[in-house]
């Protein structure tokens, strides 16, 4: 029975996240102090109290979401003895839970790693005007089909597949005016829901091509080793371990499709029948349900949930 662990991305913070593993364990107060420093910033405490809006800003919900998904590895280390090399034969991260994993399979370090999604979050927020671009859901459509909705809406502006979720959930980014055109193209091909999402840049199109541009010089100065199990790579689907290859993987993401459903597609096929969501949130134990109905997946967010995985992994 192969396991595989899978790190959340943006959209799962929530206030609170993260607390009651702090009050719980100390090694996870260690994560998220260490992330405090790291950034120069109470992120912690904005974490557990809020405002919201300050959360969800992009720069912040990054590196919390990290820091949650951390937290819970160094739990399940420290208290169960499970780590990602004896537990997992694979990880993989949406978007930003892509750092999360190398985090996690011991790429990145933990201080640099917030760094970097920090940076990343900034650059990506900044990419663009407010108001220059738009993401949508189109609900019911295949990808082929979304991607040529896409392509159509375009114009030539920007409008591009951005995330590959599942069947029947496709995610299309570019310029505004270009994704609302995809909305009732894609209503005409046949989408059961095509809806504007409340989002603040247009990630993952080709108008992220600064921030890809910031994330390929920030990278390349952050000391990388290869990871302890590979990771799944939003961009190609596959499996890398070389450094420099998860380097140039993690700029071309930036302005590329998260293939997240060929991302499971691909695990489920090379022996995976379990998977945990690491962190904040169920999306990814949602969709790894719809793309791979044949494993089982669990969210490990809570004390709870990591006792309940520890039980299961052990047993």
């Amino acid at each position: 029975m192969g396991t595989a662990f899978m790190f959340p991305g943006q959209g799962s913070q929530a206030v609170g996240m993260g607390k009651a593993l702090a009050e719980n364990f100390a090694v996870a107060r260690a994560v998220f102090d260490e992330v405090d420093a790291a950034l120069g910033q109470k992120l912690s405490q904005l974490m557990w109290e809020g405002p919201e809006a300050d959360l969800t800003l992009t720069e912040n919900a990054q590196p919390a979401l990290m820091a949650v998904s951390m937290a819970v590895i160094r739990v399940l280390e420290a208290e169960h003895g499970i780590t990602v090399a004896n537990a997992a034969k694979f990880v993989a991260g949406h978007s930003l839970g892509e750092y999360s994993a190398l985090a996690a399979a011991g790429t990145f370090s933990l201080a640099d790693t917030a760094r970097l999604l920090k940076t990343r979050g900034r650059a990506m927020q900044s990419a663009t005007p407010v108001g220059v671009g738009a993401m949508a859901a189109l609900l019911g459509l295949d990808f082929a089909t979304a991607s040529a909705v896409a392509a159509e809406a375009a114009q030539g502006e920007v409008c591009q597949a951005a995330n590959d979720n599942s069947d029947g959930q496709v995610v299309v980014s570019g310029h505004k005016a270009a994704v609302e055109r995809s909305l009732d193209i894609a209503k005409a091909k046949g989408a059961k829901r095509a809806i504007l999402l409340t989002v603040s840049a247009p990630f993952h199109c080709a108008l992220m091509r600064p921030a890809a541009e910031a994330m390929a010089e920030a990278l390349a100065s952050v000391p990388m080793v290869a990871p302890v199990v590979p990771v799944v790579a939003n961009v190609g689907a596959a499996p890398l371990s070389d450094p420099a290859a998860i380097r140039a993987s993690l700029v071309a993401q930036v302005t590329g499709t998260v293939r997240w459903r060929e991302c499971v597609g691909y695990m489920a096929s090379h022996g995976i029948s379990r998977f945990y969501e690491i962190g904040a949130g169920k999306v990814l134990t949602g969709l790894s349900k719809k793309n791979a109905p044949e494993a089982t997946a669990a969210a490990v967010g809570s004390p709870d949930d990591i006792a309940a995985a520890a039980a299961q992994i052990k047993g």
